[in-house]
Formats: C-alpha cells, structure tokens, sequence
C-alpha cells in the first residue's frame, strides 16, 4: 500500500514527502507520481527540485526521466514557496548587495532589520525592501525563470547583523534549499561572549527545541531537533570572548542557546540573559564600564560573517566573507581597552 506524507522532518523552509510504492505499482514517470501526490506543486518546481537532488528512491538521487517500481522507499524534499506577498508593499530601502546574478542575491543584513513580516509587522522589513527591488530591477524583465517574489532560503535574526542569500528563481531556490536541507552550505558567525568556553575549541551537539518553561527561548531539550554548533575562541579577554561559530545544522537561535547552554550567553542577548553582568567585579567603575557598553551595543554580537555555497547554475563553489559591522567591532574595542587598563583587578581575581 502506498505511504502518505510525512510531515514530521521539516525544516522552517522545507517539506519532506515520503511514499512507499505498492507491490504491483506500475512503471511511470517520478514526475507523474508525484505531482499526484503532492497537493499544489507545479511541474516546474518538481523538476527543478529533481534536478537538484531533492526526490531519492531507496536513498539514491534520480533523474526526471526515472519510472518508479514496486515496493520503492521514495522521499521528496520540497522548498516551501515564498510566502504570498500579495498584501506587502514594496518599500525603497539600501539593501547592501554583496552579489548578484540572474539566479541569487547575497546581501549584508544590517542590525535592527526584521527579516520577514510578522504579524502585525507588515512594513519596514527586508522583505519589503526586496519586494521593491524585484518590482523595479526584476520582473520588467521577466521570464519564466524568476519567481514573482523573492526567495529567502533562510534568514537571521532582527538584531544579527550579516550575510543572507536570496533566491531568484525556481531552479534557485531548490537547489540552494537542498543545499541548507543536507547542511552542506557552509555559514561561520562571529560572536562575543561572557567569560569564556572550558575548552577554547570544541563542539556543541546537543539538540534544541522550545524552552519549555520560556517560550521565547531554544533550549537543549533531550527530545529536540539535532543540532550541531563547532566554536574556536579567536580572542580571550577574561570578562568576554570573540568566539568563532561553524553551523552544521541551523535551527532557531542555535548559537545563541548552545552558547547559553556551556555559560557563555552572548553579550547583550537580552533573550538569553546576556544584558546582565555575567562576569566581573563589583566595582562601582566596571559596573558603569558594561552599563556604557550595553547602551553602544544594545543587541546580541552575533555577526553571520562567511557564507559558501555551490551556484545552482554553474557548479561553482562560491564564498562571501563580511566585515564587523561598527557597534560590534566597537564593542570589542571597548572590551580590549579596558582590559589593557585592569591588569590589576585581573591579578586580583586569578
């Protein structure tokens, strides 16, 4: 008997699909199969995510062309459509384009910027932002091949600073949400946290969902989602540390819990606790010193700084380094200042 969806392994911007053939299934095209399974998928969009390596039977990638046999373990991972901005206004806005071709857009995401509308938020956001530029570079153009809206393949918080890719077209937006799906797209953050990790490199693998006493929160959960954080401590400075983080998986505020979890909440994470003095003394002087900190850094210092990925078009492996933005490398400035000035209270702590 054939099998139904599963909609238990999703990621925010996938559906995986999963089907097992019947016995005495004829032999048809995989196309055909699916787009009788799957509700409101157009043929377009199932070739290209076919072509990306998104639908496997038994394991293994197929071609457009495969006819599907008896008893068969087939799964689809299928990018979830950009959400209907029929009722979103394009808004101008200096959207700082890293990169850009006919198939994607990397761009550097400035702190204090929502990402996606919300509810009750339905302007002044990126997305908006996009909507306008694809109004008014994209679709006077238009062809079959670019999508009527912009395609974010995944996104960073309001107050995270960084780079974030967009899709353009169909073909894009499969073939880069397979990449994010199978976690090979490869994304490193710069982060300053309290105090400092036990070991000065390791890895974090615990699995995280909802904190089940804050509902605002991600929190390491035995029955949450696999999660995967790498870290390198690039600076130490006793109160704080700029630590380098490799995502290997990417859920919801993943740094910013795996980092909490090993007490080192990021600095100025009003969400997980890092706008309080996690760390230092009691001095009335160091006390104003973090206060003062607080005010010129008033977000987490999370920073997506790398981003590498293979293009959906050419086969090329490209990669995107950015630079601090300027309250994050102030913030570090500060903190290696003061500690040039308090070697004594370090010698009075250790």
């Amino acid at each position: 008997m054939e099998g139904t969806t599963n909609s238990e392994e999703q990621e925010e911007y996938y559906q995986v699909y999963e089907f097992t053939t019947d016995p005495g299934q004829s032999k048809i095209r995989i196309d055909k199969f699916l787009m009788d399974k799957i509700d409101k998928i157009t043929r377009n969009k199932l070739q290209n995510t076919i072509k990306s390596g998104g639908v496997t039977v038994d394991g293994n990638p197929v071609k457009p062309n495969y006819r599907v046999r008896p008893s068969e373990k087939i799964k689809a991972v299928i990018s979830k459509p950009p959400e209907s901005m029929g009722h979103l206004k394009g808004e101008p806005m200096d959207i700082n384009i890293v990169y850009e071709d006919d198939d994607l857009m990397v761009i550097n995401k400035p702190p204090n910027l929502v990402v996606h509308p919300g509810v009750g938020n339905h302007s002044g956001t990126l997305v908006n932002g996009l909507v306008h530029y694809f109004e008014k570079t994209v679709l006077p153009n238009k062809d079959d091949k670019f999508m009527d809206r912009p395609g974010l393949v995944h996104r960073i918080d309001k107050d995270t600073s960084g780079l974030l890719l967009i899709a353009k077209t169909e073909h894009a937006m499969s073939h880069l949400g397979q990449q994010f799906f199978d976690h090979s797209i490869e994304r490193t953050y710069q982060a300053l946290v309290w105090s400092e990790p036990e070991e000065h490199q390791g890895t974090i693998d615990l699995p995280l969902a909802r904190n089940p006493h804050n509902r605002l929160q991600m929190a390491v959960v035995e029955d949450g989602k696999h999660a995967i954080t790498h870290y390198k401590v690039l600076l130490p400075m006793y109160y704080v540390s700029l630590v380098e983080c490799k995502l290997e998986t990417g859920r919801t505020h993943q740094i910013r819990a795996h980092m909490k979890h090993i007490r080192c909440p990021l600095f100025a994470d009003e969400r997980y606790g890092g706008d309080k003095i996690i760390k230092g003394t009691v001095y009335t002087k160091y006390k104003q010193f973090v206060m003062n900190t607080f005010k010129e850094m008033p977000r987490q210092a999370l920073h997506a700084k790398t981003l590498g990925f293979i293009h959906p078009t050419t086969g090329e492996k490209m990669f995107f380094d950015s630079e601090l933005p300027d309250d994050f490398k102030n913030c570090v400035e500060r903190w290696k200042k003061y500690l040039s000035f308090r070697k004594d209270v370090l010698q009075n702590e250790q």
